[in-house]
């Protein structure tokens, strides 16, 4: 599967909480698979994500086609804005 969403099960903050939900919900709109990457379960899945983000401090969501970058939530949040979420996912 190509689109990989980081996310939490496990989080205080409520922006994290709607952001997340704000994206899968957009996603399935479009009819774009994804696969769900659980940050919570274990240490290294965040320490995994960070490492490909190139940014120690990145929280969820972050998404990414295959292995390749595509960006965090105000990056997706903007490509929504100029419909161009297939460019943003490298899906076009």
């Amino acid at each position: 599967m190509g689109i990989k969403l980081y996310y939490t099960t496990v989080t205080a903050s409520r922006t994290v909480k709607s952001q997340q939900a704000e994206v899968i919900r957009i996603l399935e709109s479009k009819s774009i698979q994804y696969e769900l990457i659980d940050i919570s379960v274990g240490g290294e899945l965040r320490d995994e994500m960070r490492s490909k983000v190139g940014d120690p401090t990145a929280v969820p969501p972050q998404l990414f086609n295959e292995h390749e970058y595509c960006g965090n939530y105000e990056m997706f949040s903007e490509a929504v804005e100029a419909d161009t979420v297939e460019q943003f996912l490298k899906l076009a």
